[in-house]
């Protein structure tokens, strides 16, 4: 599929483009770095979800934020989570939505993103990582600094 430069991030949400969503609900496991648009692994218990670097099978999914219970909704989508909220939980390949970016990494429509710690995203290499999304705009991260970004999952 190719880039389509016109878009434009979502404001109040993350996600840009469901076509193909899939949605479930995961209790929140360990509210460290739990923001949407997270990279999720597979918690604990088999209704558990924690952020992780994706470098292995327990990849669930994405954070979500929009389709969460308003209940377990944080205020804003860079308010974090807390244990035990009742949380969405998305995947689909072609889905866009606003991810994070590790500190460092530049980007550039078509990078290839593959998990990095706190649930963010780096820079990745076809055959060499897993590969789980694909920048949609150009962003540079500096440092420690991480950035929104919008990208296409690949999971």
């Amino acid at each position: 599929m190719g880039n389509n430069t016109t878009m434009v991030k979502p404001t109040g949400r993350i996600v840009l483009d469901n076509q193909g969503i899939h949605h479930y609900t995961r209790k929140v496991e360990d509210a460290t770095t739990m923001y949407a648009g997270r990279l999720l692994l597979k918690g604990t218990n088999d209704d558990d979800v924690k952020v992780g670097t994706g470098s292995n099978a327990a990849v669930v999914g994405w954070l979500g934020y929009e389709s969460t219970a308003k209940k377990y909704r944080p205020a804003t989508i860079s308010t974090i989570y807390v244990i035990n909220d009742q949380a969405d939980v998305f995947y689909g390949p072609g889905v866009v939505f606003i991810a994070t970016l590790a500190g460092g990494v530049t980007a550039v429509p078509g990078t290839l993103l593959t998990g990095a710690p706190a649930g963010c995203l780096s820079g990745g290499a076809a055959g060499t990582d897993d590969i789980v999304a694909t920048a949609e705009e150009a962003v540079t991260t500096t440092g420690t600094t991480t950035g929104a970004c919008l990208v296409r999952s690949r999971i």
